[in-house]
């Protein structure tokens, strides 16, 4: 039964999506907040999205959309309310702020008309929560917000320039957002004791992970590695995706100085990646691409033969990168070099996709990759578990199915408490 065809407590709604990412952004929360919007949209819903102009990962504004204050699109059967805002080349505290601050100030001032039947946030976004969580008590109307990353803990655990007093003033943002939702969704349980700890009731505390939302590699990988420059025999590590501070991409670069015939490909963009290339400074051994389009993007992982994911030592609870999922999906050994007790840890040992190295440790990354190297069956063992763990958990149709759960218990919720 198509979206459309299928009944449920979603068809007529009027949804109110907030989130700062949205497409066309390829990478990062963008995906899955359009991918749900255009869902419910098939499935009935009257759905308007509230976002910002596309910048992520690069932390620049698109080029079609410089001069561009306020816009309405229709994509995918979603109207999509566009907001300026500023975007920061670099961040610290203080120039994060400005971002979120923007952001608050053009959502709450100019924010789609009419009266949503509920109102769902995104937050990576603080200025998101607040938003989500200042429309739906405008409205009186049950607000969900979907806990992606937790921005105090990010400030805290990211190394970012003046984080400790932003981690205070974001929890302060977070804490407000959260407590009077109706519901609070998270992605990975490795959030909810910091959900609780922000004074949120655990009775209120749903489990919804993200799916992958690309799809498998269907390109011979021989001839995606020819065309990339990669030759036979040289192991190709790669890391795709947003280049901030909490990576911690630096041990990739020093793992390539150690091994000048191991090849580090840094795919992607972020406000760390000049950092990142004057470091790897005379390095031939590390390159640096454009992130690729979407029709290629799983071969091009799939072409590498290891692929890393890395935090810094000190990030433990503060997000679960949503690069795992479309690594995952490419069918390629990962090597995760995080804190032992974080979430990504926990969701790579799940997989059985992958192996764990210490965090912030070049020569130990080095040795996992070259034991993989050294044994290619292995390797490709181990990841053929990325895609099987995918198909049991990673679904795009169990992914969007659970978040229809959390929308019609919110819905009922609210026409219940109404009765009363």
């Amino acid at each position: 039964m198509s979206d459309a065809a299928r009944p449920g407590p979603i068809r007529g709604r009027r949804l109110l999506l907030v989130s700062t990412n949205y497409a066309p952004e390829l990478t990062g929360i963008g995906p899955y907040a359009t991918q749900l919007a255009e869902h419910w949209a098939a499935s009935g819903a009257r759905v308007r999205a509230l976002t910002g102009m596309p910048h992520y990962p690069s932390w620049r504004l698109e080029e079609s959309y410089r001069g561009v204050w306020r816009t309405v699109e229709i994509r995918g059967g979603v109207g999509v309310h566009r907001r300026r805002h500023y975007v920061p080349p670099r961040q610290t505290a203080l120039k994060r702020a400005a971002f979120e601050a923007s952001i608050l100030a053009t959502g709450l001032i100019a924010p789609p008309s009419g009266r949503p039947d509920v109102v769902i946030s995104q937050m990576p976004s603080l200025a998101g929560g607040v938003i989500g969580a200042r429309l739906a008590r405008h409205h009186r109307v049950p607000y969900l917000p979907v806990v992606q990353d937790l921005m105090g803990a990010a400030a805290a655990q990211s190394g970012i320039r003046g984080g400790g007093r932003a981690a205070a003033i974001a929890a302060a943002a977070e804490r407000y957002a959260l407590r009077g939702a109706a519901l609070v969704g998270v992605i990975h349980e490795s959030f909810v004791p910091g959900v609780r700890a922000l004074g949120v009731d655990p009775g209120r505390i749903r489990l919804v992970p993200n799916w992958t939302h690309v799809q498998g590699p269907t390109a011979d990988r021989a001839a995606t590695r020819a065309r990339l420059g990669w030759p036979d025999g040289v192991p190709v590590i790669l890391h795709s995706g947003n280049m901030g501070l909490k990576q911690g991409l630096e041990v990739l670069v020093e793992a390539a100085r150690l091994a000048p015939g191991v090849r580090v490909v840094l795919m992607g963009d972020g406000n760390q990646r000049d950092a990142l290339r004057a470091r790897a400074e005379g390095l031939a051994n590390v390159e640096f691409p454009e992130p690729a389009g979407a029709d290629e993007f799983t071969d091009v992982l799939a072409a590498a033969d290891v692929l890393a994911v890395t935090q810094r030592a000190s990030v433990l609870d503060m997000s679960v990168p949503s690069k795992l999922t479309s690594y995952f999906t490419s069918g390629r050994p990962v090597i995760a070099s995080v804190a032992d007790e974080g979430g990504t840890a926990d969701e790579v040992r799940r997989s059985g996709a992958g192996v764990l190295v210490a965090p912030e440790d070049p020569a130990a990354l080095l040795a996992a990759v070259q034991k993989l190297a050294a044994d290619p069956a292995a390797a490709d063992a181990l990841g053929a578990e990325g895609p099987r763990y995918v198909a049991r958990h990673l679904s795009r149709e169990a992914g969007l199915a659970r978040f229809d759960d959390l929308l019609a218990e919110v819905l009922r919720d609210g026409q219940d408490s109404g009765r009363r």
